[in-house]
């Protein structure tokens, strides 16, 4: 957004009381980012995966193998995040991390056979979550659709 649709915008929220929590983005982002969590919780307990582990996974099955820092830029994670998250997921046994004979600061992830196994019980998971929003598809689909644009657009560089 450049600066003259910024002030546009401001000027047509000018008689809202702009520190509200009523009349912020930031807030249902927020909370719904959190009972998001929450939703995904008891589906992936059965799993034995965390969230953020769950995504690492979405990422692998769809990658196959990856680098930390290719996986940390397509979640938004930085290294200290991944490092230890990743190390866990090894002790599980359902990713390797192995470092690059070419650079041996870059560590290479991949699935091993019993996280690409792990992808036939998760198939269910985003299908049950779907149950538990009470939105239709098309809404959901719209709803996506802004976040990712709103992602793509405070993190540009």
């Amino acid at each position: 957004m450049n600066c003259a649709q910024s002030n546009f915008v401001l000027s047509n929220l000018i008689n809202m009381d702009l520190l509200k929590l009523e009349n912020q983005i930031c807030f249902p982002l927020y909370a719904a980012s959190r009972q998001m969590t929450a939703l995904y919780r008891p589906l992936l307990e059965e799993l034995d995966l965390t969230y953020p582990q769950y995504l690492v996974m979405m990422v692998l099955w769809e990658h196959q193998e990856i680098t930390v820092r290719q996986l940390g830029d397509i979640l938004l994670l930085d290294s200290g995040t991944l490092t230890p998250l990743l190390k866990r997921m090894e002790e599980k046994g359902w990713v390797a991390r192995v470092r690059s004979s070419e650079d041996e600061r870059v560590v290479n992830i991949s699935l091993t056979a019993a996280g690409k196994k792990l992808k036939q019980k998760a198939k269910t998971v985003p299908e049950r979550l779907v149950c538990n929003t009470g939105m239709e598809e098309g809404e959901l689909k719209q709803l996506r659709e802004l976040l990712y644009k709103m992602l793509t657009q405070i993190t540009q560089d």
